[in-house]
């Protein structure tokens, strides 16, 4: 099982993402990207990557409001004091395929 991680929103500015850029981790550890990456949402998605790949969403507190089987964490920027932007980034498993 992958994940798919995806920018679903922007608050402020944010200098390396767009809504709707995204990533994949592979095998739990092997990340594949056409698009540069941000330390900050890397740091995000630390403590849950792995629980999220063999776990579901909502047993970490982290799953959507409408869709339980996707999960949502932010950047570390605190774009309100940075002048930067907060990345919201949704995280879905897919298929090895």
């Amino acid at each position: 099982m992958h994940l798919l991680i995806r920018v679903a929103e922007i608050k402020g500015r944010c200098p390396v993402y767009k809504k709707g850029d995204s990533f994949k981790l592979e095998n739990g550890y092997r990340i594949v990207s056409d698009i540069p990456l941000c330390m900050h949402s890397l740091a995000a998605l630390m403590p849950y990557y792995n629980a999220l790949r063999v776990s579901e969403p909502e047993n970490w507190g982290l799953a959507g409001k409408t869709d339980k089987t996707k999960a949502y964490v932010q950047c570390l920027d605190p774009s309100q004091y940075t002048d930067g932007g907060t990345a919201i980034l949704e995280i879905s498993k897919v298929d090895d395929s």
